[in-house]
């Protein structure tokens, strides 16, 4: 469950609830710590579900899924658009963001709008 091998580790005997506790521990990390994974044929995957995206949403989704709870300013995800279709007035990436959070949202992620910065993709648990 964990990259450090000895952090798994516990000595014997332990008391059963004592054991219960890292089990809860280390699953509440790993839950925490799940990350959205963007393949090279433009597939989703997250929290053991998947969601096929358009070649446009997995350009913006490259920008995105590396910066994960992060802020990805605008003017760059409006440069990639401009990249993949010519298209880079405000409007198309407007558009865009709107199918792509439609497209995620079954997975359980959503990207929220930072006003005057960018957009943050993000687990809809950490919202709540």
């Amino acid at each position: 469950m964990c990259e450090d091998v000895c952090e798994d580790w516990v000595r014997a005997p332990i008391a059963a609830h004592d054991l219960q506790a890292r089990v809860n521990a280390l699953s509440r990390r790993y839950r925490m710590n799940r990350l959205p994974c963007l393949d090279e044929s433009g597939v989703l995957h997250f929290s053991s579900r998947s969601v096929t995206v358009s070649p446009t949403q997995t350009e913006l989704l490259e920008l995105l899924v590396p910066n994960f709870r992060e802020v990805v300013p605008r003017e760059a995800l409006r440069y990639r658009l401009g990249q993949v279709n010519g298209s880079r007035t405000r409007n198309a990436l407007d558009l865009h963001m709107m199918r792509t959070r439609e497209r995620i949202q079954p997975l359980g992620l959503s990207i929220r709008t930072v006003w005057g910065r960018g957009y943050v993709l993000e687990s809809q648990a950490d919202l709540v």
